[in-house]
């Protein structure tokens, strides 16, 4: 079989090669034709023309939770969590534990880090690591990104 088509006028894609535009279609043909896509998710395109004016309201109204996913994480999780009042949970040396209800989703849990090494200005990046609903305490999410479990998760030094 072979599929023959005009060549896209628009072809954006992320640094893994996926369908990926923040504004506009991501593959766009000369007849009006275009596609729509977040980190190679498809999206509709009145979510897409939405994606710039979101709001915490909007992205909690949102049933479809891939496409809740591709609003947060377009949003940004941070400014989500708190937007939304997020409860920090626990904190430890390894970073602080924040739990969030979603409605009509499991919780979204994140642990907020510091990285151990500071950028050339001398500041410290703040990353947020999106781990499992059950997760109990900071060390144990940053374990779980690492394939380990808390008792496990001891690093010597920080790189």
């Amino acid at each position: 079989m072979a599929i023959l088509t005009e060549r896209p006028v628009r072809l954006h894609r992320d640094n893994l090669g996926r369908l990926h535009h923040d504004d506009g279609p991501a593959l766009a043909y000369p007849d009006g034709f275009g596609l729509h896509a977040w980190r190679g998710m498809p999206i509709p395109a009145d979510v897409a023309a939405e994606l710039p004016r979101l709001d915490v309201r909007r992205i909690r109204a949102e049933r479809n939770a891939e496409v809740r996913r591709v609003m947060l994480e377009h949003f940004g999780y941070d400014r989500y969590l708190r937007e939304s009042r997020a409860t920090a949970v626990h904190r430890d040396a390894y970073g602080v534990l924040w739990r969030l209800h979603l409605p009509q989703d499991e919780p979204l849990v994140m642990v907020e880090v510091v990285n151990a090494t500071p950028e050339p200005d001398g500041t410290r990046r703040t990353y947020w690591l999106r781990v499992p609903p059950d997760t109990g305490t900071a060390r144990a999410g940053v374990a779980w990104t690492f394939g380990l479990d808390a008792q496990e998760y001891a690093p010597l030094v920080q790189t």
